[in-house]
């Protein structure tokens, strides 16, 4: 496979994954949490980076491909962690301990208009495997696309 054409199959991975969880989100009504936003930010770098190194030649932007696609198979592992309970997640957005907050924290908590999507809820799977885990899986490979494309500068 040719420099660009592993660009462009890494590029539109990203994509494919964006849009699809975009497709969820506005289709399916799954809203996303926290971490379900971060893990969409590395993969909207990824394509703007694909964009670019289609245009420049080198190493560098393939490299940088592969750090954004490294970046959220690892936010998407950590993420599925969360899910299967197997370390906790951040504050704002797992079903954690309150027992830290005071009376007047919970009571603006339960007042407060915003709904906080639960991190640590598996909202949909296929296979036994999170959307988070389907991320990281697909993001991986896109890692080896993105390396080949460096091999092929």
């Amino acid at each position: 496979m040719t420099r660009n054409r592993s660009i462009l199959l890494a590029a539109f991975g990203s994509l494919a994954l964006l849009l699809g969880a975009l497709g969820f989100q506005f289709i399916g009504g799954l809203a996303p949490c926290h971490l379900c936003l971060l893990q969409r930010w590395p993969h909207l770098v990824a394509i703007c980076i694909g964009a670019l190194a289609l245009l420049i030649p080198g190493r560098v932007l393939p490299l940088l491909g592969a750090a954004a696609a490294l970046t959220t198979a690892g936010l998407g592992l950590y993420h599925a962690g969360v899910e299967q309970k197997w370390w906790e997640g951040p504050n704002t957005c797992t079903s954690g301990d309150i027992s830290g907050l005071s009376a007047s924290d919970l009571t603006e908590q339960l007042l407060s208009n915003t709904t906080v999507i639960q991190c640590d809820q598996i909202a949909w799977s296929m296979a036994g495997i999170s959307m988070a885990g389907w991320n990281a899986l697909i993001s991986l490979a896109l890692v080896a696309v993105w390396l080949m494309a460096v091999r092929r500068s």
